[in-house]
C-alpha cells in the first residue's frame, strides 16, 4: 500500500490536499491517506468488476428463481456501499503497520534465494496461506453464536449476483479479509505482488458470486468456484473454501456442487419459467406460494 500512498503524495496529496509543512511520514495524515485510499480503491475493485460480470457473464435467468428477492442488486449494492466506510477504517490500521515498516513486505523482486522462481513461490504459499485461513474464520462464522450477528447479513442473498460479492458486514470482512494481512506479516512477500494479490482476491470473490458455475473438468475437484460457493448460500454448512476445496475436504464440509449434478438452481428456474409459460398458454391466472426448506432453514417464497 505504501507504493500507492507514495505516488498519492507525490502527484496528489502533498501540492493539492495538504499543507507543505505537514510531513509525509506523519502517522495521522498517513492513517487519513491511507482511509480514502481504501474506500475508493476498495470500491473501485468491487464496483468495475462486479459490473462487468453482471452484464457480461452472470445468468440473468437466475434472477427467476424463487428465493431472489425482490431489488436484490439495488440492496446487494447499496449494502456493500454502506459497508465500505467501516471496513476501510478497520482495515486502515493494519495498512499503517505495513506502511511504518512493521511488515515483512520489501520491494526487490529478488530479494530471496530462488530469485524470481521464489517470487512465484510467494505468490503459490500466499493463496494456500490465505485459503487454509479463511476457511476457518468462514466457518467459525457459522457458529450458533456467531452467525446472526455478523455473517447472517451475507446469506441475505440465497441466489447471489456478482454484487453481492462485498455485501459483508463491516466485522465480517474485515475478518475474511485478515488472512491477507496476516502473510505480510508473517512471511516475506514483494510489496507489488502483494498489491497486485489484493486486486486478485477480490476479483476471485466476485467470481464465485457470478453465477457462471463452470470449472474445467481438471480443476473441478480442485478449485471452489461459483456452484462451491452458490451451494453454500443456498446449503449454508458446506464449501467454506476460498480458492481451493482442500480445506473442505479435510474438515468434512465439502459438498459436490449440484449444479455439477445437474440439480443446480437453474433447474428451478427451469421450472418456474415452464410454468409460466404453460399458465400464459392456457390463459389462466394461477396463484403459485412455495415452501422450501434449505438444510433446516425454511423460507416462504413471493407469491406467484
Amino acid at each position: 500500500m505504501d507504493v500507492i500512498l507514495d505516488v498519492c503524495d507525490r502527484h496528489l496529496l502533498t501540492p493539492y490536499v495538504y499543507s507543505t509543512s505537514w510531513q509525509e511520514d506523519d502517522i495521522l495524515r498517513q492513517f487519513i491517506s491511507l482511509f480514502f485510499i481504501t474506500v475508493i480503491g476498495g470500491t473501485l475493485v468491487y464496483i468495475i468488476p462486479a459490473t462487468f460480470s453482471y452484464f457480461f457473464i452472470f445468468d440473468h435467468k437466475l434472477k427467476e428463481h424463487p428465493l431472489f428477492l425482490k431489488n436484490q442488486v439495488r440492496r446487494e449494492i447499496i449494502y456493500t456501499l454502506n459497508s465500505v466506510p467501516l471496513m476501510a477504517f478497520i482495515t486502515t490500521f493494519l495498512f499503517v503497520l505495513e506502511v511504518r515498516g512493521y511488515s515483512k513486505l520489501h520491494s526487490n523482486f529478488t530479494n530471496n534465494a530462488l530469485g524470481y522462481a521464489g517470487v512465484a513461490f510467494s505468490v503459490v504459499t500466499f493463496l494456500l496461506f490465505t485459503d487454509m485461513c479463511i476457511y476457518w474464520i468462514h466457518r467459525w462464522l457459522h457458529h450458533k453464536l456467531i452467525y446472526k450477528y455478523i455473517h447472517k447479513f451475507h446469506h441475505m442473498w440465497k441466489v447471489p449476483t456478482p454484487f453481492a460479492s462485498h455485501a459483508f458486514h463491516p466485522i465480517d470482512g474485515f475478518l475474511q479479509s485478515c488472512p491477507y494481512h496476516m502473510y505480510a506479516f508473517l512471511f516475506p512477500l514483494n510489496k507489488f505482488v502483494y498489491l497486485a494479490m489484493f486486486v486478485f482476491v477480490n476479483f476471485w470473490t466476485v467470481s464465485i458470486h457470478d453465477g457462471d458455475y463452470r470449472v474445467p473438468p481438471p480443476l473441478e475437484p480442485l478449485v471452489n468456484g461459483s456452484a462451491h460457493h452458490t451451494d453454500h448460500h443456498l446449503f449454508y454448512n458446506y464449501n467454506y473454501g476460498q480458492f481451493f476445496t482442500l480445506w473442505d475436504r479435510i474438515g468434512g464440509s465439502f459438498r459436490t456442487p449440484s449444479a455439477f449434478e445437474g440439480k443446480g438452481p437453474m433447474v428451478e428456474v427451469n421450472r418456474v419459467l415452464r410454468e409460466r409459460h404453460d399458465n400464459g398458454k392456457s390463459g389462466k391466472k394461477q396463484t403459485i406460494v412455495e415452501k422450501t426448506t434449505c438444510n433446516g432453514h425454511g423460507y416462504n417464497l413471493r407469491t406467484r
